[in-house]
């Protein structure tokens, strides 16, 4: 009996654009071969993002923004007619070595697989809000998703979506700062009375802590005290909360309330924002020794939740701006030399 041969996948590009004049030709003719069809919705483009997208695809669709980036993800979505959806942003780019992984895995995927995870790389570049370089995201989608029943006996449907971690890496090389406008979506949705869920509010915590302007932080410190005062706040949860309200109450001047909430987190098992942000002010007081003693804490002592600059060069650059301001230069450029490494 002849066995079957396998068949390559077909995948449909979903991608949500706006002004993405500058970067969008070199993502598109990075995977221009390995997609079956091009969806692009456009979200409000006053540049020329939408007449290149017509250059690769007669599918580009108008979405009115609602300030809900799913929403128009899933619209994007729905367009979709492949087997599989795939599922980019416009500053993203595969290299060859990485195309020729996607056109193996396209090749060889066995339609078992539901979602597929590939590297997003590059990420420690350009001020985003990721404390790492690399890691695993879902990028590669089933379109149609079958139900089965599992299990011989006590049977129930298999919820849980079967998932294949690629060794893929897509490279991401962004214009600029995605912060401000993702900042203004979390500041919207508090002004709203809504509340965050764990994980929104994690990333808000950490663009404010990472990349955060004295504006978007005051802005955000109301939300975050009550979220740190609030009775039913989980443990590691309060403890992100504190971070922003300790920066944000330090750069405002109001020096008992950052003390206070600081002490929230010290009491318990401290970290390292904000040990940092108690050497910043202990540093502005011009008491350097003391400064001194906290940056070390960050540095050495403690571990970082939000942003891990916080435990590796800013207190390192804080020792060494104390030892330098306490005359003892050569102190000062172990201190440089040790932040220059990382």
């Amino acid at each position: 009996m002849q066995k079957e041969k396998h068949s390559s996948i077909t995948i449909s590009l979903c991608m949500i654009v706006k002004n993405e004049e500058k970067v969008l030709r070199r993502c598109l003719d990075s995977i221009r071969d390995l997609m079956d069809e091009m969806i692009i919705v456009d979200t409000g483009s006053t540049d020329r993002t939408k007449e290149i997208a017509a250059e690769y695809t007669d599918k580009v669709y108008d979405f009115t923004w609602t300030g809900d980036f799913s929403e128009a993800r899933n619209f994007s979505f729905s367009k979709a007619g492949c087997d599989y959806i795939y599922a980019a942003d416009a500053d993203e780019v595969l290299d060859e070595e990485n195309r020729e992984k996607f056109r193996i895995l396209k090749e060889t995927l066995v339609s078992e697989v539901e979602i597929v995870q590939m590297y997003y790389g590059n990420q420690l570049s350009h001020g985003t809000v990721y404390n790492y370089d690399k890691e695993l995201r879902p990028k590669l989608f089933k379109r149609l998703r079958s139900f089965c029943w599992i299990e011989p006996v006590h049977e129930t449907v298999r919820l849980l979506p079967v998932v294949f971690d690629s060794d893929i890496e897509i490279t991401h090389l962004p214009e600029r700062s995605h912060a401000g406008r993702d900042m203004e979506i979390f500041a919207g949705m508090t002004d709203k009375g809504q509340l965050l869920s764990k994980r929104l509010a994690n990333m808000y915590a950490k663009e404010l802590l990472i990349s955060g302007t004295e504006k978007e932080l005051k802005k955000a410190e109301d939300y975050f005290t009550r979220l740190a005062d609030g009775e039913e706040t989980e443990p590691d949860q309060m403890k992100e909360a504190v971070c922003v309200v300790v920066r944000a109450a330090r750069m405002r001047g109001d020096f008992l309330k950052m003390y206070r909430y600081a002490m929230k987190d010290v009491a318990s098992e401290g970290v390292s924002e904000v040990c940092y942000e108690l050497g910043e002010y202990y540093f502005a007081q011009g008491e350097y020794q003391e400064a001194a003693i906290w940056f070390y804490n960050a540095a050495y002592e403690t571990q970082s939740i939000l942003n891990i600059h916080c435990s590796s060069d800013l207190p390192l650059k804080g020792l060494a701006r104390c030892y330098e301001k306490m005359g003892m230069p050569e102190q000062a450029k172990e201190y440089e030399r040790a932040a220059e490494e990382l």
